[in-house]
């Protein structure tokens, strides 16, 4: 007889979206993996600044750090009302306000920690596109626990698949779907984030402005447009007029923007260590 393994029931895993609960408080994974990414991407850049030359001091560091999480909640929230389901939100503007209801886009928090980043390395004095290569490095460890936040929600599951690692999501229907959570955080996070870390320690990638950036932007940009092959379109959009999805739609100027940081940085002349 062939081999089959029926489709996973996602109930049977245990997972719970809740983290810790005391009385009325509830901690949800997802904002965990906010605050656990936010403190990891701190330590990481203290560590990585003590390299020179280093583009800021640990007390810029410290302002940048507080401005980088205003940015990247209020842009992935405004990101999220306008890309995707500004309707809703036409008809009730302060549901923007309402946060713990979910709905955080990762282009627009990007939008919001690359302009947090610029204005504050403006006031500063500082370079911000070698601030930019070093974020970079950090970013990708907060989108594998934003995208394993997803998975534990049961969230933004994928297309449905006939294949035997199928999981029947509580809300997606009695067909089994990939996992395209999990997919997502191999690739835009794990993968993504040993790539960079080895680039900024073995190599001189750290002292080509631009290029580690760069090299962010179109790692992402492609591993999303591959992932959203297998990920379930937004419900309220669909796939667009084009034939993309929202998703791959944001990603192709990441893919561009990227590809040119790269080219330049990579005919530039590298800083002195």
């Amino acid at each position: 007889m062939p081999f089959f393994q029926p489709p996973v029931e996602f109930a049977s895993l245990g997972l719970d979206p809740v983290a810790l609960e005391v009385g009325a408080f509830a901690l949800r994974w997802y904002s965990l993996a906010y605050i656990v990414g936010i403190l990891v991407a701190w330590w990481l850049m203290a560590r990585m600044i003590r390299l020179s030359p280093a583009p800021m001091t640990r007390a810029q560091l410290d302002d940048l750090i507080t401005w980088s999480t205003l940015g990247v909640i209020a842009g992935g929230r405004l990101g999220y009302v306008i890309f995707y389901d500004a309707g809703r939100f036409l008809a009730d503007p302060l549901a923007v306000l309402r946060l713990w209801e979910g709905g955080m886009a990762f282009h627009g928090g990007l939008a919001g920690v690359i302009l947090a980043i610029w204005l504050s390395c403006r006031a500063q004095g500082l370079s911000a596109i070698r601030v930019l290569d070093h974020a970079a490095v950090v970013v990708p460890f907060g989108l594998l626990l934003g995208r394993l936040a997803n998975f534990v929600n049961g969230e933004l599951w994928g297309r449905t698949t006939d294949g035997s690692w199928g999981i029947i999501f509580p809300e997606g229907g009695p067909e089994p779907r990939h996992p395209s959570q999990l997919y997502e955080a191999a690739l835009e996070g794990l993968l993504l984030f040993l790539l960079l870390n080895l680039l900024f320690w073995k190599t001189d990638a750290r002292l080509r402005p631009g290029l580690l950036a760069g090299l962010f932007g179109l790692g992402y940009g492609l591993a999303r447009l591959v992932v959203e092959l297998f990920r379930e379109p937004d419900p309220q959009l669909g796939t667009l007029a084009t034939g993309l999805t929202m998703g791959q739609t944001l990603s192709l100027p990441l893919v561009l923007a990227g590809a040119w940081l790269v080219v330049r940085a990579a005919r530039a002349e590298p800083l002195s260590a």
